[in-house]
């Protein structure tokens, strides 16, 4: 019977990292196509996300059947409910990743991208990557160490986020009411890969040292 349970565990954990993978792919490949213009590669994304979306369901139900049929305790339980919120913030990251492809979508054959804003928004697409490589490190290696990389990433994040928005209600822009929205919808979904990281991050130290990362004054300030 343990063996039996810790195959499952093993499944589940294997699953969790294709998800991140997964994700983590999307992102950099709506990357390319958003600063490419490639319609083509942004369908890519789009139809790929139901592939996200069946394997969060996936890991979600086989969390709730090994809670349900083995009651586990310790690093076990949080390892398996911590894996349930993964799954739903990982699959949240890949919806960005196609909101970010539906936009370039919508502008073709035009960039998305406002061309005063072209700086600003390549500097939050590299940072972006930068977290979800150093999340995905985080998962696959347990290494908690990696956390306040990723929390030291995000505020920079955050501040190039207002920075748009301070580019967008300056007197020098030049662009034009749709441009605005672009940008606004870009740099929030760009912002909100970052939210969603450091959840994650959060999560993963919940499991390996049993903190309540909600209660570390330390992290959530950053959050």
């Amino acid at each position: 019977m343990r063996i039996v349970y810790a195959e499952k565990l093993d499944r589940i954990s294997h699953d969790i990292k294709q998800l991140a993978h997964e994700m983590q792919s999307a992102i950099k490949k709506a990357g390319v196509a958003l600063f490419t213009s490639d319609k083509k590669l942004s369908q890519t994304i789009i139809d790929h996300d139901r592939d996200l979306d069946a394997l969060e369901v996936s890991v979600i139900n086989q969390c709730m059947t090994l809670l349900a049929q083995q009651a586990p305790v310790g690093t076990d339980l949080r390892m398996i409910v911590s894996t349930i919120q993964f799954a739903s913030f990982f699959e949240r990251m890949g919806d960005l990743a196609r909101h970010i492809s539906e936009a370039v979508i919508r502008s073709f054959p035009e960039s998305a991208i406002p061309e005063q804003s072209y700086t600003v928004l390549q500097e939050m697409r590299v940072l972006v990557e930068e977290i979800v490589d150093c999340l995905y490190t985080m998962l696959d290696e347990r290494d908690i160490s990696i956390a306040s990389t990723i929390f030291e990433k995000n505020v920079v994040l955050s501040a190039l986020h207002k920075k748009t928005y301070d580019l967008a209600t300056d007197s020098s822009w030049l662009g034009t009411s749709q441009d605005v929205i672009n940008l606004v919808l870009l740099s929030r979904y760009y912002e909100r890969f970052g939210d969603h990281a450091v959840a994650a991050a959060q999560r993963m130290i919940y499991i390996v040292s049993g903190f309540n990362p909600t209660q570390m004054p330390e992290l959530t300030d950053q959050d």
